[in-house]
């Protein structure tokens, strides 16, 4: 997991005379000043810093005003975002504990929890509704992992930039059918501007990209793997027409593992051309009879099953071979960027874990780090402005 953080500051001299009232509904903006005092501190420089105290003209509420990296609370915006730093590189909140301890500022854990799930609630974005920096990219990659929550697995999903590889967002989700897919993806679709999903070989994504009416990549790594064990399995099972199957549709044996051969050749590789070369092959055997109910699959129905599902893959296996953005941007036909994502964001700091207690502190802590990841590239994923 990389991450790149940068802890709030406190500047005792930063002491800005207040601009607005603090009090709701007061529309006050002129101020005296009242009281210089000194404000004790739990941080790691610091033990105290001034204050001033100033009264609202219009309302004549009196109120502190605090140096930059200070509020209202005992402990600095310093320290809280070390407990942060500390939990999402993997320590628990116990450990955060001890370790700030031994840095001569100790807080309690449920201060250190606090700490943490205010920075998630104070993120910017990847939510849903607010995609990414308002990023717009033609490529849209998805996926769906799992974590413990409260005994229960709790389904996440992810979406990112395919071209960039930046995680756009993450949310919890209901179910990993179609239409709960779709369902997430919509707004995403239409708020980045996607024209094609890049997602794993799942029946569900198929479904929820043709029902967006996007064009489709399946990974072809996860493909090429399912295809070759595949191969390997039947060539072995052929041997022999064991039940008989491929002799009743009038194919030889050495026939059929040629075949497959063949198979594991076009998916290694997967030229837009081979379409028809794969669909003579699943012609070949059309005519393996389906089971009836109870029975087993025969040798030549599994053939079938697999040329057939190969040959209406074809297009989405070899988009990336012809698929170009509107400014020239091409993908690598892989899934790499979501699970990577996944990977990173999610299960590096979920797999130290006992699990989550709530569903809201999963998608929270998720979020977090990947916004701190995302910020590898630029200037940095600034605590100071979560925690504010």
């Amino acid at each position: 997991m990389r991450l790149h953080l940068l802890l709030p500051q406190v500047k005792p001299a930063a002491l800005a005379p207040p601009t607005t009232c603090p009090t709701p509904a007061c529309p006050g903006t002129l101020f005296r000043f009242h009281q210089a005092v000194r404000k004790p501190l739990r941080d790691t420089r610091y033990p105290s810093v001034p204050a001033a105290r100033y009264q609202c003209l219009t309302c004549q509420h009196t109120f502190r005003v605090y140096p930059l990296g200070v509020t209202a609370a005992q402990t600095s915006q310093r320290v809280r975002g070390l407990a942060v730093m500390f939990y999402l590189l993997g320590l628990s909140y116990g450990a955060t504990a001890l370790a700030l301890e031994a840095l001569g500022v100790p807080l309690a854990k449920s201060t250190i929890y606090e700490a943490v799930q205010a920075a998630a609630a104070g993120l910017p974005d990847l939510r849903q509704a607010a995609v990414f920096a308002g990023l717009r990219t033609p490529a849209l990659g998805a996926d769906l992992t799992s974590v413990l929550c409260h005994g229960e697995w709790l389904t996440l999903g992810l979406t990112v930039d395919a071209l960039s590889g930046l995680t756009l967002t993450i949310d919890v989700l209901d179910g990993a059918d179609a239409a709960t897919i779709q369902d997430w993806l919509a707004p995403i679709v239409a708020a980045v501007g996607a024209e094609v999903l890049v997602t794993d070989d799942a029946d569900s994504m198929k479904a929820a990209a043709d029902g967006l009416g996007l064009k489709h990549q399946v990974c072809k790594a996860h493909v090429r793997r399912n295809t070759d064990a595949l191969v390997a399995e039947l060539t072995a099972k052929v041997v022999g027409d064991p039940d008989g199957s491929l002799a009743g549709i009038g194919v030889s044996v050495g026939q059929a593992q040629a075949d497959l051969q063949r198979l594991g050749e076009l998916v290694c590789e997967r030229q837009p051309t081979q379409a028809d070369e794969v669909d003579r092959l699943h012609r070949r055997y059309q005519k393996a009879p389906a089971p009836r109910k109870g029975d087993q699959w025969s040798v030549a129905y599994r053939l079938r099953q697999l040329f057939l599902d190969r040959a209406q893959l074809w297009n989405r296996l070899t988009r990336y071979r012809t698929w170009e953005g509107p400014n020239g941007e091409r993908i690598d036909g892989t899934n790499n960027a979501s699970e990577r994502g996944i990977g990173w964001w999610i299960k590096e700091r979920y797999r130290t874990m006992r699990g989550y207690k709530r569903p809201a502190a999963a998608v929270g802590v998720s979020r977090l780090v990947a916004w701190a990841g995302n910020a590898l590239s630029g200037p940095g994923a600034d605590l100071a402005q979560v925690l504010a």
